[in-house]
């Protein structure tokens, strides 16, 4: 049985009629259900990752201490929220967090206000302010919170809304087209807002953002459906054996169930792999703004080729997904994502070699290493999913751990995130970054020289080093064959 026809079976007649409706204009319904929180996703989530680093260095004057602070209390929430939530989804009996698109239903409308938080000052900041600092805390942590709960439910659909291989493909495919749709929103607040000099157009247009990404999600909570929702219903009509089964999960069966996902090897080699990519994600998302207005000169790229190079930073990696379809069902992810490490160190060594004053050459640099990253990273879901599939069949579990091990890899990945700025920052502000960000290029000729030199090292040799370790850490994983095994993907 195909996937559309095990969700129209099951669907209600209102739903039905859409289904029927989408399928003859050929879209297909449990993958425009799944996209849909990912467009909403990706509209809140670019914005975010790329300006808020920038709005609190460099207009909330948020001092370095209370910086790296937030950054700490946030690594350790990120730590924390993940595999928590994960193994709520997975061993839950609450509706709406054992079903995943209730999850998501009920989680969609906090994700958006979260999202809100950091554009809208407590008071007017002075530099130093203590009240930036919690605002920053509060802000990340909301939003890293309601972030987790809504996009676990998501990662473990792209698992179980269908276990062949050419469907997940498929739901690659529409992902990377939402993405495409959704990342558009830097390239236009950008320009609406001249890269947030004009604040009031920027706040009045992540409002907007926040109401159309809300609705987006909640299309998903009210249309998606996974495999396993029928067999949770089923458990639940089974009445006090399941009750008793279900009451004795405890903190011994979640470390139980995290130590059954942690010796996986492949598992491993993957968390290694990925926290190098999410710190690399981090550190051209947080500092590519910072970057390009330091290291390149405003007469070389005005403000609205940079709004253009930002932007294509977020939309041309879901082009290059799109494009490599063929790639994908041929090679497989796992030599797509090898070869995208060897570009990104070569690439980095040559733009090493020409020098800093290669302006037009850095500028493309720059906004080429933004589309293999996340291009590359797009990919994640297929090589966790094929992860989860080895779980179930090993351990002979009734349904997958698919949330706890998408939480589990978030756990030892997500840290990155703040270490990336946390240790940037550092090094910028031992030559000097804090004191002459006010001050621009009117500061020391020698001590700004000096500033733009580790910047530039920084753009190659950290894109470079990560990316010989990346390439140490994926070659030994086994799983290279999965879109060549047809006999694994029967849908039951």
């Amino acid at each position: 049985m195909t996937v559309e026809d095990n969700l129209v079976s099951g669907a209600l007649p209102g739903r039905m009629n859409l289904m029927r409706f989408l399928i003859y204009f050929g879209i297909n319904p449990a993958a425009l259900a799944y996209v849909m929180t990912t467009l909403g996703s990706s509209m809140i989530n670019n914005i975010f990752s790329f300006y808020y680093v920038n709005l609190f260095l460099n207009k909330y004057k948020i001092s370095e201490g209370a910086f790296h602070q937030s950054q700490v209390v946030y690594m350790v929430w990120n730590a924390v929220n993940d595999p928590l939530f994960g193994y709520l989804q997975d061993n839950s009996r609450v509706p709406c967090c054992s079903q995943r698109r209730l999850s998501i239903l009920y989680g969609a409308p906090l994700y958006s206000l979260a999202f809100l938080i950091a554009w809208f000052p407590w008071r007017s900041y002075t530099p130093g302010d203590w009240l930036s600092g919690l605002h920053l805390m509060v802000a990340l942590c909301a939003f890293d919170g309601m972030l987790t709960f809504v996009l676990l439910a998501q990662c473990a659909l792209f698992a179980e809304i269908s276990s062949h291989h050419h469907n997940r493909i498929r739901l690659i495919k529409y992902s990377q087209v939402a993405s495409l749709i959704g990342s558009s929103s830097v390239l236009f607040c950008g320009m609406l807002s001249r890269n947030m000099e004009d604040f009031s157009a920027f706040q009045a247009f992540t409002v907007l953002i926040a109401v159309l990404s809300c609705c987006c999600m909640l299309y998903t909570g009210i249309h998606s459906e996974s495999r396993f929702d029928n067999k949770v219903s089923e458990s639940d009509a089974l009445g006090s054996v399941d009750q008793t089964s279900q009451s004795t999960f405890s903190f011994s069966t979640l470390r139980t169930l995290m130590w059954q996902i942690l010796t996986y090897r492949d598992f491993q080699l993957f968390v290694l792999m990925n926290f190098f990519q999410v710190f690399l994600l981090a550190f051209f998302n947080n500092f590519t703004m910072i970057f390009t207005e330091r290291l390149i000169p405003p007469d070389t790229l005005n403000s609205l080729a940079k709004s253009i190079m930002y932007g294509a930073g977020f939309i041309c990696p879901q082009l290059l997904v799109l494009s490599c379809q063929s790639l994908l069902h041929g090679l497989g992810y796992y030599r797509m994502i090898l070869f995208s490490f060897y570009v990104e160190a070569g690439m980095a060594a040559i733009m090493l070699v020409l020098g800093a004053q290669h302006y037009y050459f850095l500028a493309f640099f720059l906004t080429i290493s933004m589309i293999i990253i996340q291009a590359s990273f797009s990919l994640f879901g297929l090589p966790l999913a094929d992860i989860i599939d080895a779980d179930l069949q090993k351990y002979k579990r009734s349904s997958p751990l698919s949330a706890m091990v998408f939480g589990t890899n978030a756990l030892f990945t997500k840290p990155a995130q703040s270490l990336a700025p946390m240790m940037v920052l550092n090094i910028l502000n031992q030559f000097g970054y804090e004191k002459m960000k006010d001050e621009g290029r009117n500061s020391d000729p020698s001590t700004l020289e000096s500033l733009h030199s580790v910047m530039f090292y920084l753009v190659c040799l950290v894109p470079m080093i990560i990316a010989a370790v990346q390439v140490l850490a994926w070659r030994p994983f086994s799983i290279r064959n999965s879109h060549t095994v047809d006999s694994k993907y029967i849908d039951g």
